[in-house]
């Protein structure tokens, strides 16, 4: 087991209990997901945006239009952090203050490059299709050279990172779980609905096997 070193930046203060440093776990959440929150400033404004990304490894993909404000501007501090959260569960609690959530959460820290070479462009964008679902690479058109030209494609380096979780039940006061109020968890999950085809041709195909296995196994 494998955990990132733990400095100012990454370390979680409030509620160490929950916090994991751990390289696989870390990972686990972040291919879990497909949206992160990526921030920046702009003009002294704090702006947070969500991205898709794809994982491979240490490295993050982000892609955008070669005009992204936000990519641009973290090209130019050459440094950026994402978090990627999932909500797991609402905790209801007997008493307002201790209501919570359940929840697997994990943020980045690390330097961001521009890729140029169409070859490495090409694959960290393999990456990004693939971490939003397996098998869609191969089932799509070619892309053409105008549109890798007109795509900014970013990599970043983790270099640290740290995640919080909570996957436990409620926590009231010791006087209070007598007290005549429901109290517990309702689970909260992301679901997959059956694929819905495009008008035209593909209301006359057949669903390909990919789709059906990212449905059956997110539904």
């Amino acid at each position: 087991m494998t955990d990132y070193s733990k400095s100012k930046l990454n370390r979680i203060k409030r509620g160490q209990i929950r916090a994991s440093y751990d390289v696989e776990k870390i990972n686990t959440i972040l291919d879990a997901g497909f949206i992160g929150y990526v921030s920046y400033v702009y003009e002294g404004r704090a702006i947070t945006l969500p991205m898709a990304y794809g994982r491979k490894d240490n490295k993050i993909y982000l892609h955008g239009s070669q005009a992204n404000r936000m990519l641009l501007h973290l090209l130019e501090s050459k440094k950026m952090s994402m978090t990627v959260m999932h909500l797991d569960a609402l905790v209801l609690a007997r008493s307002g203050l201790h209501h919570s959530v359940n929840y697997r959460s994990a943020t980045l820290f690390g330097t961001i490059k521009n890729i140029n070479d169409p070859k490495e462009k090409e694959l960290a964008l393999h990456c990004f299709m693939e971490h939003m679902m397996e098998g869609r690479w191969d089932g799509i058109r070619p892309m053409h050279q105008e549109e890798l030209d007109r795509t900014l494609v970013v990599e970043m380096t983790i270099e640290t990172a740290s995640a919080k979780i909570r996957d436990v039940g409620v926590g009231d006061e010791p006087e209070d779980y007598n007290l005549d109020v429901w109290a517990g968890l309702i689970p909260i999950k992301q679901v997959a609905e059956y694929p819905v085809p495009d008008e035209g041709l593909p209301q006359k195909m057949e669903i390909p096997k990919h789709i059906l296995d990212y449905y059956h196994q997110n539904k």
